[in-house]
Protein backbone atom coordinates (compact mmCIF):
# COMPACT_ATOMS: atom_id res chain seq x y z
CA UNK A 1 0.00 0.00 0.00
CA UNK A 2 1.20 3.45 -1.17
CA UNK A 3 -0.84 5.58 0.70
CA UNK A 4 -3.06 5.42 3.85
CA UNK A 5 -6.66 6.02 2.57
CA UNK A 6 -5.76 3.11 0.54
CA UNK A 7 -6.33 0.81 3.76
CA UNK A 8 -10.13 2.00 3.66
CA UNK A 9 -10.77 2.29 0.07
CA UNK A 10 -14.09 1.06 -1.02
CA UNK A 11 -14.42 -0.35 -3.91
CA UNK A 12 -11.35 -2.79 -2.71
CA UNK A 13 -13.35 -3.35 0.55
CA UNK A 14 -15.86 -4.47 -1.25
CA UNK A 15 -14.17 -6.86 -3.10
CA UNK A 16 -12.87 -8.54 -0.40
CA UNK A 17 -16.20 -8.66 1.14
CA UNK A 18 -17.18 -10.54 -2.19
CA UNK A 19 -14.24 -12.99 -1.81
CA UNK A 20 -15.62 -13.86 2.14
CA UNK A 21 -19.11 -14.44 0.84
CA UNK A 22 -18.03 -16.55 -2.07
CA UNK A 23 -15.39 -18.74 -0.42
CA UNK A 24 -17.69 -19.24 2.63
CA UNK A 25 -20.58 -20.64 0.43
CA UNK A 26 -23.28 -20.16 2.82
CA UNK A 27 -21.42 -21.93 5.62
CA UNK A 28 -22.36 -20.60 8.83
CA UNK A 29 -18.75 -19.04 10.50
CA UNK A 30 -18.45 -16.77 14.18
CA UNK A 31 -15.36 -14.98 14.20
CA UNK A 32 -14.59 -13.00 17.33
CA UNK A 33 -12.32 -9.90 17.15
CA UNK A 34 -10.14 -9.69 20.92
CA UNK A 35 -9.47 -6.00 20.49
CA UNK A 36 -11.19 -3.28 21.59
CA UNK A 37 -9.90 -1.00 18.81
CA UNK A 38 -11.23 -3.60 16.01
CA UNK A 39 -14.62 -3.68 17.69
CA UNK A 40 -14.70 0.28 17.19
CA UNK A 41 -13.10 -0.18 13.63
CA UNK A 42 -15.85 -2.79 12.44
CA UNK A 43 -18.80 -0.21 13.71
CA UNK A 44 -17.48 2.69 12.54
CA UNK A 45 -16.58 1.53 9.13
CA UNK A 46 -19.62 -0.32 8.46
CA UNK A 47 -17.73 -3.60 8.03
CA UNK A 48 -20.72 -6.06 9.27
CA UNK A 49 -23.03 -4.42 6.67
CA UNK A 50 -21.00 -5.98 3.53
CA UNK A 51 -20.21 -9.20 4.76
CA UNK A 52 -22.76 -12.26 3.91
CA UNK A 53 -25.46 -13.09 6.76
CA UNK A 54 -23.65 -16.21 7.40
CA UNK A 55 -20.07 -14.50 8.44
CA UNK A 56 -20.89 -12.99 11.97
CA UNK A 57 -18.03 -10.89 13.85
CA UNK A 58 -18.22 -11.24 17.57
CA UNK A 59 -16.95 -9.23 20.26
CA UNK A 60 -14.85 -10.60 22.75
CA UNK A 61 -12.74 -9.28 25.92
CA UNK A 62 -10.61 -7.28 23.79
CA UNK A 63 -11.31 -3.86 26.24
CA UNK A 64 -8.75 -3.54 29.13
CA UNK A 65 -11.20 -1.22 31.00
CA UNK A 66 -13.44 -3.40 30.85
CA UNK A 67 -12.09 -6.35 31.94
CA UNK A 68 -10.82 -4.52 35.03
CA UNK A 69 -12.71 -6.15 37.96
CA UNK A 70 -14.70 -4.46 40.65
CA UNK A 71 -11.90 -5.44 43.79
CA UNK A 72 -9.10 -3.26 42.08
CA UNK A 73 -11.13 -0.53 41.03
CA UNK A 74 -12.84 -0.48 44.86
CA UNK A 75 -8.65 -0.63 46.13
CA UNK A 76 -7.95 2.86 44.03
CA UNK A 77 -10.58 4.47 45.70
CA UNK A 78 -10.23 3.87 48.71
CA UNK A 79 -6.40 4.80 48.54
CA UNK A 80 -8.35 8.00 47.05
CA UNK A 81 -9.68 8.75 50.28
CA UNK A 82 -6.34 8.98 51.67
CA UNK A 83 -5.00 12.83 52.24
CA UNK A 84 -1.54 11.84 51.44
CA UNK A 85 -1.98 10.04 48.02
CA UNK A 86 -2.94 11.46 44.56
CA UNK A 87 -4.01 8.78 42.42
CA UNK A 88 -3.03 8.92 38.50
CA UNK A 89 -4.91 6.92 35.79
CA UNK A 90 -5.67 7.01 32.39
CA UNK A 91 -8.81 8.55 30.86
CA UNK A 92 -10.96 5.43 30.65
CA UNK A 93 -10.82 4.65 34.18
CA UNK A 94 -12.52 7.31 35.75
CA UNK A 95 -16.14 7.13 35.00
CA UNK A 96 -16.32 2.97 35.17
CA UNK A 97 -18.17 2.06 38.45
CA UNK A 98 -16.70 -0.29 41.01
CA UNK A 99 -19.02 -1.45 43.72
CA UNK A 100 -18.16 1.77 45.74
CA UNK A 101 -18.23 4.66 43.41
CA UNK A 102 -16.16 5.48 40.41
CA UNK A 103 -13.18 7.84 40.33
CA UNK A 104 -15.02 10.65 38.96
CA UNK A 105 -17.22 10.17 41.63
CA UNK A 106 -14.51 10.40 44.39
CA UNK A 107 -12.67 13.86 42.29
CA UNK A 108 -15.97 16.01 42.32
CA UNK A 109 -15.91 15.04 46.15
CA UNK A 110 -12.23 16.87 46.39
CA UNK A 111 -10.08 13.71 45.93
CA UNK A 112 -6.88 14.63 44.23
CA UNK A 113 -7.52 12.53 41.19
CA UNK A 114 -5.54 13.23 37.95
CA UNK A 115 -5.77 12.17 34.19
CA UNK A 116 -2.14 11.20 32.71
CA UNK A 117 -1.23 10.65 29.06
CA UNK A 118 1.62 8.80 29.80
CA UNK A 119 2.83 6.77 32.74
CA UNK A 120 5.83 9.40 32.67
CA UNK A 121 3.89 12.38 33.78
CA UNK A 122 2.91 9.98 37.12
CA UNK A 123 6.64 9.79 37.80
CA UNK A 124 7.63 13.01 37.18
CA UNK A 125 4.48 14.08 39.43
CA UNK A 126 6.14 11.94 42.09
CA UNK A 127 9.49 14.01 41.64
CA UNK A 128 7.57 17.10 41.83
CA UNK A 129 5.84 16.86 44.85
CA UNK A 130 7.69 14.86 47.47
CA UNK A 131 5.69 14.83 50.26
CA UNK A 132 2.76 13.07 48.44
CA UNK A 133 2.48 9.48 47.57
CA UNK A 134 1.90 8.87 43.82
CA UNK A 135 -0.06 6.38 42.62
CA UNK A 136 -0.75 4.51 39.01
CA UNK A 137 -3.63 2.81 38.29
CA UNK A 138 -1.80 0.28 36.20
CA UNK A 139 -4.28 -1.05 33.37
CA UNK A 140 -4.01 -2.75 29.93
CA UNK A 141 -2.84 -5.24 28.15
CA UNK A 142 1.03 -6.47 27.22
CA UNK A 143 0.47 -3.15 24.98
CA UNK A 144 1.04 -0.70 28.23
CA UNK A 145 2.63 -3.05 30.58
CA UNK A 146 6.32 -2.41 29.08
CA UNK A 147 5.62 1.14 29.65
CA UNK A 148 4.51 0.91 33.44
CA UNK A 149 7.42 -1.15 33.48
CA UNK A 150 10.07 1.37 32.14
CA UNK A 151 8.59 3.74 34.54
CA UNK A 152 9.23 1.47 37.70
CA UNK A 153 12.76 0.97 36.54
CA UNK A 154 12.94 4.62 35.83
CA UNK A 155 11.53 5.55 39.93
CA UNK A 156 14.27 2.80 40.98
CA UNK A 157 17.27 4.78 38.89
CA UNK A 158 15.95 7.99 40.51
CA UNK A 159 15.22 6.80 43.93
CA UNK A 160 12.06 7.88 44.28
CA UNK A 161 10.34 7.00 47.42
CA UNK A 162 6.85 8.11 46.83
CA UNK A 163 5.80 6.68 43.16
CA UNK A 164 3.57 3.97 43.38
CA UNK A 165 1.60 1.48 40.88
CA UNK A 166 -1.40 -1.22 41.54
CA UNK A 167 -0.56 -3.64 38.95
CA UNK A 168 -3.81 -4.50 36.81
CA UNK A 169 -2.58 -5.56 33.63
CA UNK A 170 -3.78 -8.45 31.98
CA UNK A 171 -2.24 -10.96 29.51
CA UNK A 172 -4.56 -11.69 26.48
CA UNK A 173 -3.71 -15.56 25.05
CA UNK A 174 -4.74 -17.20 28.79
CA UNK A 175 -8.45 -14.77 28.18
CA UNK A 176 -8.40 -16.67 24.45
CA UNK A 177 -8.07 -20.01 26.15
CA UNK A 178 -10.76 -19.47 28.84
CA UNK A 179 -13.52 -18.72 26.16
CA UNK A 180 -12.66 -22.14 23.86
CA UNK A 181 -12.35 -24.33 26.80
CA UNK A 182 -15.68 -22.80 28.49
CA UNK A 183 -17.78 -23.85 25.61
CA UNK A 184 -20.53 -21.09 26.17
CA UNK A 185 -19.58 -19.58 22.84
CA UNK A 186 -19.50 -20.73 19.26
CA UNK A 187 -15.87 -19.46 18.13
CA UNK A 188 -14.91 -20.44 14.64
CA UNK A 189 -11.90 -17.97 14.41
CA UNK A 190 -10.34 -15.38 16.50
CA UNK A 191 -9.22 -12.11 14.95
CA UNK A 192 -5.73 -11.39 16.90
CA UNK A 193 -4.96 -8.15 18.58
CA UNK A 194 -2.47 -5.82 16.41
CA UNK A 195 -1.14 -3.83 19.42
CA UNK A 196 -0.89 -6.66 21.68
CA UNK A 197 0.68 -9.24 18.59
CA UNK A 198 3.60 -6.48 18.23
CA UNK A 199 4.56 -7.05 21.95
CA UNK A 200 4.12 -10.94 21.87
CA UNK A 201 4.40 -11.58 18.47
CA UNK A 202 2.79 -14.60 16.15
CA UNK A 203 4.19 -17.37 17.80
CA UNK A 204 2.33 -16.69 21.14
CA UNK A 205 -0.92 -17.70 19.45
CA UNK A 206 -0.08 -21.24 18.21
CA UNK A 207 -1.49 -22.85 20.67
CA UNK A 208 -5.27 -22.27 19.59
CA UNK A 209 -4.32 -24.11 16.10
CA UNK A 210 -1.95 -26.75 17.32
CA UNK A 211 -4.71 -27.72 20.31
CA UNK A 212 -7.62 -26.07 19.46
CA UNK A 213 -7.88 -26.44 15.58
CA UNK A 214 -9.41 -22.56 15.86
CA UNK A 215 -7.97 -20.79 12.70
CA UNK A 216 -6.65 -17.45 13.80
CA UNK A 217 -5.22 -14.21 12.01
CA UNK A 218 -3.48 -11.52 13.25
CA UNK A 219 -5.24 -8.10 12.49
CA UNK A 220 -4.21 -4.55 11.49
CA UNK A 221 -6.75 -1.51 12.67
CA UNK A 222 -7.73 -0.56 8.99
CA UNK A 223 -10.88 -1.36 7.25
CA UNK A 224 -8.81 -3.29 4.82
CA UNK A 225 -6.66 -5.08 7.45
CA UNK A 226 -9.35 -6.30 9.19
CA UNK A 227 -11.40 -7.43 6.19
CA UNK A 228 -8.13 -9.54 4.82
CA UNK A 229 -7.79 -11.01 8.06
CA UNK A 230 -11.19 -12.13 7.66
CA UNK A 231 -10.66 -13.54 4.47
CA UNK A 232 -7.99 -15.81 5.93
CA UNK A 233 -9.99 -16.82 8.39
CA UNK A 234 -12.69 -18.13 5.67
CA UNK A 235 -9.95 -19.88 3.86
CA UNK A 236 -8.18 -21.92 6.15
CA UNK A 237 -11.95 -23.34 7.25
CA UNK A 238 -12.56 -24.02 3.09
CA UNK A 239 -9.00 -25.83 3.30
CA UNK A 240 -9.38 -27.35 6.67
CA UNK A 241 -6.08 -26.21 7.37
CA UNK A 242 -6.32 -24.28 11.04
CA UNK A 243 -2.94 -21.73 11.60
CA UNK A 244 -2.41 -18.53 12.84
CA UNK A 245 -1.80 -16.02 10.10
CA UNK A 246 0.24 -12.58 10.05
CA UNK A 247 -2.10 -10.10 8.32
CA UNK A 248 -0.19 -7.60 10.15
CA UNK A 249 3.09 -8.18 8.65
CA UNK A 250 4.09 -4.19 8.61
CA UNK A 251 3.97 -3.81 12.31
CA UNK A 252 4.11 -7.71 13.66
CA UNK A 253 7.22 -9.69 13.69
CA UNK A 254 7.25 -13.95 14.72
CA UNK A 255 8.67 -13.21 18.10
CA UNK A 256 7.31 -10.22 18.67
CA UNK A 257 9.74 -7.67 20.56
CA UNK A 258 12.16 -8.77 22.66
CA UNK A 259 13.69 -5.46 24.58
CA UNK A 260 9.57 -4.88 25.51
CA UNK A 261 9.67 -8.36 26.65
CA UNK A 262 12.59 -8.79 28.58
CA UNK A 263 11.83 -5.83 30.60
CA UNK A 264 8.12 -7.03 31.16
CA UNK A 265 9.93 -9.98 32.88
CA UNK A 266 12.16 -8.21 34.44
CA UNK A 267 9.94 -6.04 36.77
CA UNK A 268 6.36 -8.36 36.04
CA UNK A 269 5.67 -11.79 37.27
CA UNK A 270 2.83 -13.79 36.00
CA UNK A 271 0.00 -14.98 38.68
CA UNK A 272 -3.49 -15.55 38.76
CA UNK A 273 -5.43 -13.16 37.81
CA UNK A 274 -9.35 -11.87 38.45
CA UNK A 275 -10.96 -10.63 34.91
CA UNK A 276 -14.86 -8.54 34.79
CA UNK A 277 -16.76 -11.96 33.68
CA UNK A 278 -14.50 -14.30 33.45
CA UNK A 279 -13.58 -14.50 37.32
CA UNK A 280 -9.95 -15.75 37.96
CA UNK A 281 -7.81 -16.83 34.92
CA UNK A 282 -4.52 -18.71 35.83
CA UNK A 283 -1.66 -17.04 34.68
CA UNK A 284 -3.26 -14.27 33.44
CA UNK A 285 -1.91 -11.24 35.49
CA UNK A 286 0.82 -9.48 35.80
CA UNK A 287 2.23 -8.62 39.15
CA UNK A 288 5.42 -6.64 40.16
CA UNK A 289 8.13 -8.68 41.37
CA UNK A 290 9.99 -8.52 44.64
CA UNK A 291 13.34 -6.63 43.17
CA UNK A 292 10.62 -3.61 43.02
CA UNK A 293 8.29 -4.82 45.56
CA UNK A 294 9.43 -1.46 46.93
CA UNK A 295 6.63 0.33 43.95
CA UNK A 296 4.18 -2.17 44.37
CA UNK A 297 1.28 -0.26 46.41
CA UNK A 298 -0.23 -2.98 47.80
CA UNK A 299 2.78 -4.18 49.86
CA UNK A 300 3.09 -0.73 50.54
CA UNK A 301 0.24 1.16 51.57
CA UNK A 302 -2.57 -0.41 53.47
CA UNK A 303 -6.51 0.40 52.94
CA UNK A 304 -9.46 -0.90 54.18
CA UNK A 305 -12.30 -1.00 51.63
CA UNK A 306 -15.87 -0.42 53.46
CA UNK A 307 -18.75 -1.02 51.00
CA UNK A 308 -21.95 0.65 51.69
CA UNK A 309 -25.25 -0.66 49.96
CA UNK A 310 -26.21 3.13 49.70
CA UNK A 311 -23.22 3.90 47.57
CA UNK A 312 -22.94 0.85 45.67
CA UNK A 313 -23.06 1.37 41.83
CA UNK A 314 -22.96 -1.96 40.68
CA UNK A 315 -26.43 -2.79 38.91
CA UNK A 316 -27.60 -6.43 38.76
CA UNK A 317 -29.42 -6.24 35.61
CA UNK A 318 -25.86 -4.95 33.75
CA UNK A 319 -24.76 -7.70 31.51
CA UNK A 320 -21.12 -6.58 30.65
CA UNK A 321 -19.53 -9.94 32.00
CA UNK A 322 -21.34 -11.94 29.23
CA UNK A 323 -20.85 -9.49 26.63
CA UNK A 324 -17.30 -9.87 27.53
CA UNK A 325 -17.18 -13.60 26.95
CA UNK A 326 -19.16 -12.90 23.89
CA UNK A 327 -22.86 -14.93 24.94
CA UNK A 328 -24.60 -12.04 24.34
CA UNK A 329 -24.59 -8.52 22.71
CA UNK A 330 -25.27 -4.93 24.14
CA UNK A 331 -29.16 -4.91 22.40
CA UNK A 332 -29.90 -7.91 24.86
CA UNK A 333 -29.58 -5.85 28.17
CA UNK A 334 -32.42 -3.76 29.24
CA UNK A 335 -30.31 -0.91 30.28
CA UNK A 336 -28.89 -0.74 27.04
CA UNK A 337 -29.45 2.80 25.82
CA UNK A 338 -31.81 3.65 28.23
CA UNK A 339 -30.29 4.03 32.15
CA UNK A 340 -27.34 3.05 30.41
CA UNK A 341 -25.75 6.29 28.23
CA UNK A 342 -22.01 7.18 27.93
CA UNK A 343 -23.13 9.92 29.72
CA UNK A 344 -24.22 7.61 32.50
CA UNK A 345 -23.05 4.60 32.16
CA UNK A 346 -24.24 1.70 34.36
CA UNK A 347 -21.04 -0.67 33.48
CA UNK A 348 -18.12 -0.46 32.15
CA UNK A 349 -17.94 -1.95 28.50
CA UNK A 350 -20.16 1.37 28.04
CA UNK A 351 -17.38 4.03 29.79
CA UNK A 352 -14.35 2.69 27.49
CA UNK A 353 -14.41 4.70 23.74
CA UNK A 354 -12.92 0.41 23.39
CA UNK A 355 -16.07 -1.21 25.11
CA UNK A 356 -18.54 -2.86 23.10
CA UNK A 357 -21.82 -1.02 24.32
CA UNK A 358 -20.15 2.22 23.90
CA UNK A 359 -19.37 1.21 19.96
CA UNK A 360 -23.12 -0.20 19.66
CA UNK A 361 -24.33 3.26 21.18
CA UNK A 362 -22.12 5.11 18.36
CA UNK A 363 -22.04 3.27 15.62
CA UNK A 364 -24.73 0.45 15.48
CA UNK A 365 -27.93 0.77 13.85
Amino acid sequence: MKYIDEFSNQRVCLNLAKKIEETANGKDMTFMEVCGTHTVEIFKSGIKSILPKNVRLLSGPGCPVCVTPNSQIDKMIAYARRDDVIITTFGDMMKVPGSIASLSKEKALGRDIRVVYSVNEAVKLAENNPSKKIIFFGIGFETTAPTVAASLKDAKERKLKNYFVLSAHKLIPPAIKVILESGEVRVDGFLLPGHVSVIIGRRAYDFIAQEHRIPCAVAGFEPLDILRATLCLVKQIDNGTPAVENCYKRSVKEEGNRVAKELMNEVFEIYDSEWRGLGVIPNSGLKIREEYSSFDVEKNIEVEITLNSQLTTHNSQCICGEILRGIKTPVACKLFGRECTPENPIGPCMVSSEGTCAAYYKYGS
